[in-house]
């Protein structure tokens, strides 16, 4: 894609133009075995001998044993199975060997993991002990001291991945030198190749591990050094390749592109100095910190590699933060590509001892050392057009005039649902069940939105939510604790009026706006029922649009048929008080959605739920614009946030009706396709996740003509989805 912005080098790079023709060139001239004697596996040789001389000069390896493999996890548990066999041989000879296993705190999990294996199968039982690292991420040198006479192997990293904070190794290897360790010491080099200078032979270092697709090179291909005198176990045993040492055919079109790559960093023109490259940073920072005025760098710049930014932003989630650089073309991550999937906070951040929610919001932006002038300015720009897009969706300070906006918000935090009313007339709102962990993004939307926060609301009288109530009314400057001074004890303002519902009860109730907010009192907390009252303050069942309750949709057959909904008995205690004063259509939001249903009604209830989406939901982007054609009247609607949707609008297909209806705000819109003349809806997001969550809501109320675009935006073919300039 040739107009994105491709900030996430870290986890890979593209490959460079040089290495990508010398693979080519290899596969198609040099493609001889270098095993075979004949000329051509002696040309093939010639090239992996003189890549292997090359990398020597730029490492420093001198005497040690350099060996191509197939990345640093290879070379990560070669290193790991020699240290543990050699350590396992001492042990036989009753030499002593120490009981650590020791691992800065900070490491890849590649680590770790390979500690834990080989220990295991090589029956060592030795402790594996994780080095602790300070608050600027570099290693604990007197928590070292304590532990190094311990230590059977030391394993650290040159740079961190995430956070590009550069280990101090000559301070850690002065520690190990005093206190005479005998602990074998395993560094991972990977972000350290073509940005720091290494001298490899010149240190203590037993072994180093190298990717090559860290540095433009293609993947399938790394390197180990091996210092001279250090024991090596194979980790692959076989036709005796790489003198005995990795056997297997060598991936000769891969160590072609490394040599290239490294005869790049010889050339001294290809790649940005280190001081070019801190310029490059502080442009990016600075564009950073225009576009998001709040933003936290989470490592000293003066300790990190200069293509590292680590940083997090109050009130954002990093899956909120990358979603809006991914639809402003700018392709960053949330941490290791490893660990992206497991939506947890950084196991690197909490190392550190930062704050849990920069740990929980952290954004990894990382660059190559190839970048150039060009490159970064159109970074800057897309990063102004992502605090641009906040700024108009009111999510970000701005000299314009605040937005108006209605309905419901809903934000899911640990399968709980807290819902932010809004009403734009009066321009106030209420929230229902905060979240700890959701106060800083519900304190900044209201801030920003410039609305009065009449209440804070709980439906159960559960106290947990008590620390979260509390931050929002303390909110500094008294933007958002105006008009809750009178209280009482759950948060319901003392100063009400009443309003009828339809079974006859009269309950008590805020005037929000032109609706009405009622309160239903149940033995452990309440309900909530929103909804526009006749003038006599009666608000009927089809007058409800929303109920909030403290129960949860789990997705089992509560309600079979209409005689055991009017049973009290057999309807969930949670819909019980609901039977008789809502419409069935009536959108119903629980505090709990452990099955993810996002809303649900009664009739839903009533009906059952299926146990997902239909096969037939979803729809390819191969057969989308057949689907479309078929159905001309199909609504296409977009489920990204407001942000994500001004930094990138759907493109036009076949010149249908496309609309922005968030996620969070899907709940405002159940009502109306529930009760008029249905259509077909195909749900669209980046990835597709969610698109597939607003699929399967509708569909599981009742609503048929639900589809969704699997793989999202981002695997749709010709469609120029993935950015506002992706091809």
């Amino acid at each position: 894609m040739e107009n994105e912005i491709y900030l996430d080098a870290n986890a890979t790079t593209p490959v460079l133009p040089a290495a990508a023709a010398q693979a080519q060139h290899t596969m198609r001239v040099l493609f001889g075995n270098p095993s075979s004697t004949h000329c051509t596996g002696l040309q093939a040789k010639d090239m992996m001998v003189n890549v292997r001389a090359r990398a020597a000069r730029l490492l420093g390896s001198a005497d040690g044993r350099l060996l191509f493999v197939s990345g640093a996890t290879e070379a990560l548990q070669t290193s790991v199975l020699s240290a543990l066999c050699a350590i396992r041989q001492r042990q036989q000879r009753g030499e002593w060997v120490g009981s650590l296993l020791l691992y800065g705190a900070t490491e890849h999990k590649a680590v770790p993991e390979s500690l834990a294996h080989w220990n295991r199968l090589l029956g060592l039982n030795l402790e594996l002990r994780a080095l602790p690292v300070d608050v600027d991420g570099q290693h604990d040198l007197g928590a070292l001291r304590g532990l190094a006479a311990e230590a059977a192997l030391v394993c650290t990293m040159a740079a961190n991945n995430e956070t590009g904070v550069v280990s101090d190794l000559a301070a850690i290897e002065a520690v190990l030198q005093l206190t005479a360790s005998k602990a074998f010491w395993l560094v991972d080099c990977v972000q350290a190749l073509g940005k720091l200078a290494l001298n490899l032979a010149a240190t203590r270092i037993d072994y180093a591990a190298f990717s090559g697709h860290k540095l433009y090179a293609p993947k399938g291909i790394g390197m180990l050094y091996v210092r001279a005198g250090a024991p090596l176990t194979p980790l692959m045993a076989g036709g005796g390749q790489e003198d005995g040492q990795r056997s297997g055919t060598e991936n000769m079109a891969g160590v072609a592109a490394l040599g290239a790559v490294l005869e790049a960093l010889e050339d001294g023109h290809t790649f940005r100095t280190h001081a070019e490259l801190i310029v490059f940073r502080d442009r990016l920072t600075q564009s950073l910190r225009n576009a998001l005025p709040a933003i936290v760098f989470n490592a000293p710049f003066a300790k990190a590699l200069p293509t590292t930014l680590n940083f997090s932003v109050p009130g954002f989630s990093s899956k909120e933060l990358l979603d809006l650089f991914d639809a402003a073309g700018v392709r960053v991550s949330s941490g290791s590509a490893c660990s992206a999937a497991k939506a947890a906070p950084s196991f690197v951040l909490e190392a550190m001892g930062l704050p849990a929610w920069q740990a929980a919001s952290a954004i990894r932006m990382s660059f190559g050392p190839a970048a150039d002038e060009h490159f970064i300015h159109q970074a800057c720009e897309r990063i102004k057009s992502c605090g641009a897009a906040l700024r108009a969706s009111g999510l970000s300070p701005s000299a314009l005039p605040p937005m108006t906006t209605d309905g419901v918000v809903q934000f899911g935090a640990d399968a709980a649902s807290t819902w932010l009313l809004l009403d734009a007339a009066s321009r106030s709102c209420v929230v229902i069940d905060p979240q700890l962990q959701l106060v800083p993004r519900l304190r900044s939307t209201i801030h920003h939105l410039h609305y009065r926060l009449l209440a804070v609301l709980g439906t159960s009288t559960n106290a947990v939510l008590a620390p979260a109530r509390s931050l929002l009314v303390q909110e500094p400057g008294g933007q958002v604790n105006h008009g809750t001074s009178s209280c009482d004890g759950t948060g319901w303002p003392t100063s009400c009026v009443t309003a009828t519902l339809a079974d006859g009860s009269v309950v008590e109730a805020l005037p929000f706006g032109g609706q009405l907010l009622a309160r239903m009192a149940l033995p452990d907390g309440h309900v909530y029922l929103l909804g526009k009252p006749l003038a006599t303050q009666q608000l009927t069942a089809a007058a409800v649009r929303f109920a909030f309750s403290a129960g949860a949709v789990t997705g089992d057959r509560g309600m079979d048929h209409e005689p055991a909904l009017q049973a009290h008995h057999a309807a969930p205690a949670w819909l019980r008080p609901l039977i008789h004063v809502v419409h069935p259509d009536t959108v119903l939001c629980p505090a709990r959605d452990s099955v993810g249903a996002l809303a649900t009604t009664l009739q839903a209830e009533q009906a059952g739920t299926d146990d997902g989406l239909d096969r037939d939901v979803h729809l390819r982007s191969s057969t989308l614009n057949a689907f479309l054609a078929q159905h001309a009247d199909a609504l296409l609607v977009d489920v990204r946030e407001p942000f994500e949707y001004l930094a990138s609008p759907l493109p036009s297909w076949l010149g249908l009706e496309t609309v922005n209806v968030p996620l969070s705000r899907l709940a405002n819109q159940l009502g109306t396709w529930l009760r008029d003349k249905p259509r077909p809806l195909v749900f669209v997001c980046r990835s597709g996740n969610r698109s597939g969550r607003a699929a399967s809501c509708l569909r599981r109320l009742g609503y048929a003509q639900a589809w969704h675009l699997a793989g999202g935006l981002a695997l749709a073919v010709g469609t120029n989805t993935c950015g506002p300039y992706s091809e």
